[in-house]
């Protein structure tokens, strides 16, 4: 058993096939070409125009609509898949944007659809099935590509009535559906032992992956063609927006803006007796599903040895305790011995709008137990404020979606802050503590699998401190996990404890040139970047940049963060 273990490394090969791809992709001449004939395409459809009925204008129109499709799938990974996918597209009268957004995402969802079936059917994985981890890590998929699918249908249903004023949702919702795919595929990594079965189960994903990344690409490109021609009208069936979320209503800002929401409470638990609930997970049945309007969970003072799960059909759940270190929720499961880090949480989140505050969440399995998750979220728009999160490797799992923390306490040793949501954690402080002897500290781990995700860590305005004696331990900022991880440090304060490289490398001696990572305006005696390693994907940054990573722009924080009374700062 490795002490200092990786999660899905970084292949070399398949990186220089990607930025083969990206290289061709990125060829000034031909995306502007395509930039002008889908927009040409758009404005002729939204006006009605339609082919001739004379031969020659019908071949024109043909072509028009051919190259037009060429033009989409230049732009994605996976152009083959694409070209397939929209392949009904070649006998349209016409090409609207909408129509070629739906197209694509249900090329995904028939994908993720069939991979599941596939993974499901008898046999399919041959004997390797009888082994345990395997078996979890089968039903552990099944549950990814059913979150997978559930992003996908969001994505549908938001996209068919504004795709360009929901565009931050599209893509945050078809970038958790690709981070769902990949988390299945990691965790057959050490499930029997051999990397052959992961390769299998990333073959059997193959479509899936291709399509949905394909979708995100198409996103992503319409969102930039239309945004910079302010085609809003075009795009929408509707011109109304609100920015607040659905379930604002008044006497949910009235509720949420209360200094002391215990008294709000519509449930407590108390393990004394003194209530009706003494677990959180019985508790939590209790909260009807799908609610539209905010749900307040009272949590005494006391150690909950329980791992909880906050469903995904349970939304706007506002869970509050009596203090980061009164009100604890304990468990110990762990990797070492057979449960996969994605099952290993102490407390897991997957309902939307999730906000926890005066919380404690802790992982007591040890070092020596390697991964072992205090906290994971899947929850889009959650909250964690005034939190305590305490483990060894991986204590902080934000897996997915959007995600904010503020005035919280993480402690950790390897990559204990980590994931492939689109997160900032903003005026914490960050505790890296005593590893295993022989391991170094690593305090990020991000996972970006693909250059369109909206995902990534931020880490802005807070403190990095060493937590014990750790002159005999180097600790570092993060290493690459995935092909285009992407981490910010922003005006924070860094301890002397970080070693004046900032950065280890997944393997090897460097990491991919697709990664995108970056201090500025640090200060502390960890802040001097004079030694940092020379990575490519290491970039130095000025306010501009730094800024697009702030609550205000990396995670549209303005339009969800204020309802819920949690103090933030927008920009830098």
């Amino acid at each position: 058993m490795f002490s200092f273990k990786g999660y899905g490394k970084v292949d070399e090969a398949e990186q220089a096939k990607l930025e083969a791809r990206r290289k061709t992709q990125k060829r000034i001449t031909i995306i502007a070409l395509c930039s002008i004939i889908l927009v040409g395409v758009m404005v002729a459809a939204a006006v009605g125009t339609r082919r001739g009925n004379s031969s020659a204008k019908s071949g024109g129109a043909d072509q028009l609509i051919a190259t037009s499709m060429k033009a989409v799938c230049d732009i994605t990974l996976y152009p083959e898949t694409c070209y397939s996918s929209l392949g009904s597209l070649a006998n349209s009268t016409q090409i609207e944007p909408v129509v070629v957004f739906k197209l694509a995402i249900q090329a995904a969802m028939t994908e993720v659809s069939n991979a599941a079936k596939r993974l499901s059917e008898s046999g399919a994985l041959g004997s390797a099935a009888a082994n345990n981890m395997t078996t979890i890590a089968l039903e552990n998929c099944q549950e990814l590509l059913s979150l997978a699918m559930d992003h996908l249908n969001d994505t549908l249903l938001a996209g068919s009535v504004s795709l360009l004023q929901v565009m931050d949702d599209l893509k945050t919702w078809l970038s958790s559906a690709a981070t769902y795919q990949e988390t299945c595929i990691d965790g057959f990594e050490n499930a029997n032992g051999t990397m052959s079965l992961k390769a299998a189960i990333a073959n059997h994903l193959k479509n899936s992956t291709e399509t949905t990344s394909n979708g995100l690409a198409i996103t992503t490109w319409i969102s930039g063609v239309l945004g910079s021609l302010k085609l809003r009208r075009l795009m929408s069936f509707s011109d109304e927006h609100d920015g607040e979320p659905k379930w604002l209503h008044s006497k949910d800002r009235k509720l949420l803006q209360n200094p002391d929401l215990r008294t709000m409470a519509r449930i407590v638990v108390a393990q004394d007796g003194s209530s009706t609930y003494k677990t959180i997970t019985a508790a939590l049945q209790a909260v009807p599903d799908k609610s539209d309007q905010r749900f307040v969970i009272y949590v005494k003072s006391g150690v909950y040895n329980e791992n909880v799960e906050v469903g995904k059909n349970k939304w706007n759940v506002v869970m509050v305790g009596d203090g980061m270190t009164s009100t604890v929720v304990s468990g110990s499961l762990n990797f070492v011995d057979g449960t996969p880090t994605f099952k290993s949480a102490t407390f897991a989140v997957y309902g939307q709008g999730f906000v926890a505050q005066d919380m404690g969440f802790r992982n007591t399995a040890g070092a020596i137990k390697h991964q072992a998750v205090a906290l994971m979220s899947n929850s889009d728009k959650s909250i964690f404020y005034r939190c305590h999160f305490d483990a060894f490797q991986d204590t902080l799992y934000a897996h997915t979606n959007r995600q904010f923390y503020r005035d919280c306490n993480i402690y950790g040793t390897v990559d204990f802050i980590f994931g492939n949501s689109a997160v900032v954690l903003q005026s914490c402080n960050i505790f890296p503590k005593l590893p295993m002897p022989g391991q170094k500290n690593t305090i990020t781990a991000q996972g970006k699998t693909d250059p369109n995700q909206n995902t990534g860590i931020s880490i802005h305005d807070c403190t990095i401190l060493p937590y014990g004696n750790l002159t005999s331990v180097k600790t570092y900022l993060g290493r690459p996990w995935k092909d285009f991880s992407t981490t910010m440090i922003l005006c924070s304060n860094l301890g002397s404890l970080i070693d004046p490289t900032g950065w280890l490398p997944w393997v090897g001696t460097s990491a991919p040139s697709t990664i995108f990572y970056a201090e500025y305006g640090n200060y502390g005696a960890g802040a001097f970047t004079k030694y940092r390693v020379k990575w490519t994907g290491l970039k130095s940054i000025d306010s501009t940049i730094a800024g697009r990573f702030t609550v205000g722009s990396f995670i549209n924080g303005n339009n969800w963060i204020p309802a819920s009374g949690v103090p933030f700062k927008l920009g830098l």
